[in-house]
């Protein structure tokens, strides 16, 4: 059974909470007439929702915040947060609002959110929108992310207008329609322990609990089985964004999802060029967001989220939960790593051969994407192949004996090329959403071209096969190209 947009049925239990964990705002509309610049048909199928909506007259004033549907309940959601490792002690949603949530027949639970719906209680001195340029990013790389298999928000639709928003200079505005089973974040919790209001803690404890974790609901040690739970997920996440070479860019923990997604995506970057000290936020002058800090930052950020359940939680079961992430983080990374070279089992030679892969890498600025599709090419027995692998390091000797040691390795595995290479193309993606991409649909789509929207989704949906028709998409950055410093406002 399929929706049609007045059958989609919405309540939003999070305003079923007190009124402290929220304030109810209606979304403000755009000045000049909205237009639909995409509509997501893989997204709305998560919602049962029939793709023909996207014409019906209303869609747009109802996902541009003109219009509300029967069941929809508005609110901003209140947060806190360590932003670059220091507090602050309001946050909440200043540019985004909750309509509501529907159930799909599967019972899955997804909710709505406006993000660039204009002014909350929240917003501080900001204006409460998002343009144009942040908007595509946004919603290309959350489906990117998910075809990548990486747990992430979705997007519904993205809506531009002709409003103009200030930024580093003056942009058009738009909203997205962001899907997530909850929204809620680390710092939701942060704000009512450095309040000391701690049955607000519970209250949302057992609020998240029965909404997401209901396996939990029953336990009488619920509350350290939820935190070892976002633990597990949150060491997962961040191994899945080490192994493909992402950025997140700002990991506060106002951004970081109590169901271990990835969340907000502002100045983040898929790494071309491998440097393990990776920065890809231009405000970031310290680095403490850089790639090779991530795993770091996620148990830093966890830490604080377990602080704020000491009153639920003994403090050393606290600790022991913490203590499980590097072990967690660890085997996931390694496994992820051995996939990504071709063995079926991870060996302590394998990792030295992946130690040793990424200093060379590093040191001749290998692209980390295209070298890890074109590993699967090399075979058991020397191939003409490897010369073109070889080319890509100053070093060639060096690489030389590299290769030497990964193919006694392989012939180890007794594993036939053509296996492996199926299995590697199936662990390495072909395509990433480049900076240089995201900026070509945000140049074309400024001009009024939506059509390479599309284009692109088609091979971020499906990273791991060729698409020899769109095979340009896996091409690293032209020569010359200068690279896009991308900030907070991204």
């Amino acid at each position: 059974m399929t929706h049609s947009l007045h059958s989609l049925p919405f309540s939003n239990s999070f305003a079923a909470l007190p009124d402290v964990f929220y304030s109810r705002v209606a979304p403000t509309p755009f000045q000049t007439k909205p237009t639909l610049i995409h509509f997501n048909a893989e997204a709305a199928a998560l919602l049962d929702l029939d793709p023909a909506v996207q014409h019906d007259p209303q869609f747009v004033d109802v996902f541009s915040g003109r219009q509300q549907l029967p069941g929809m309940d508005p609110i901003a959601m209140l947060y806190a947060g360590h932003q670059f490792g220091h507090y602050v002690a309001q946050l909440g949603d200043g540019r985004a609002i909750l309509l509501g949530e529907t159930t799909n027949a599967r019972g899955d639970k997804w909710e709505m959110q406006l993000k660039g719906s204009g002014l909350t209680p929240y917003s501080r001195d900001a204006d409460g929108r998002a343009v144009l340029r942040s908007s595509i990013r946004e919603y290309l790389c959350s489906e990117a992310m998910h075809g990548l298999g990486i747990p992430t928000t979705r997007a519904l639709c993205l809506i531009g207008s002709a409003d103009e928003v200030y930024r580093e200079h003056i942009e058009t505005g738009a909203m997205i329609t962001r899907l997530a089973p909850s929204h809620v974040r680390f710092g939701s919790f942060e704000v009512f322990y450095y309040r000391e209001q701690y049955d607000h803690i519970k209250t949302l404890a057992d609020y998240v609990i029965t909404q997401h974790y209901p396996e939990l609901a029953e336990k009488p040690d619920r509350y350290l089985r939820f935190l070892q739970t976002v633990v597990e997920r949150s060491a997962h996440l961040l191994a899945q964004w080490q192994a493909v070479g992402f950025a997140h860019g700002v990991m506060n923990t106002d951004n970081m999802s109590i169901l271990g997604l990835t969340l907000d995506y502002g100045p983040f970057g898929f790494m071309e060029a491998y440097h393990a000290g990776f920065i890809c936020n231009h405000s970031d002058h310290r680095g403490r967001y850089a790639f090779d800090q991530q795993p770091d930052i996620g148990l830093f950020n966890l830490s604080c989220l377990a602080q704020t359940l000491l009153p639920l939680i003994e403090f050393d079961a606290a600790k022991a939960a913490l203590d499980s992430y590097a072990t967690y983080f660890t085997q996931a990374y390694q496994s992820l790593m051995t996939q990504k070279l071709g063995f079926e089992s991870s060996l302590q030679q394998i990792a030295e051969l992946l130690k040793e892969l990424l200093q060379q890498m590093q040191q001749s600025r290998v692209d980390y994407t295209i070298f890890f599709r074109a590993l699967s090419g090399v075979t058991i027995d020397n191939a003409p192949s490897d010369v073109l692998l070889r080319d890509k390091f100053i070093d060639r000797e060096r690489f030389d004996r590299w290769l030497t040691n990964y193919r006694a390795c392989l012939r180890s595995q007794a594993r036939s090329d053509a296996a492996r290479r199926h299995a590697m193309n199936a662990a390495n993606p072909k395509y990433i959403l480049r900076n240089y991409l995201a900026q070509q649909v945000i140049d074309q789509t400024a001009r009024g071209d939506y059509a390479e929207i599309e284009r692109l989704l088609t091979v971020l949906r499906t990273p791991h096969a060729e698409h020899p028709e769109l095979s340009h998409y896996a091409e690293a950055p032209p020569a010359g190209t200068d690279p896009i410093q991308v900030s907070c406002s991204s």
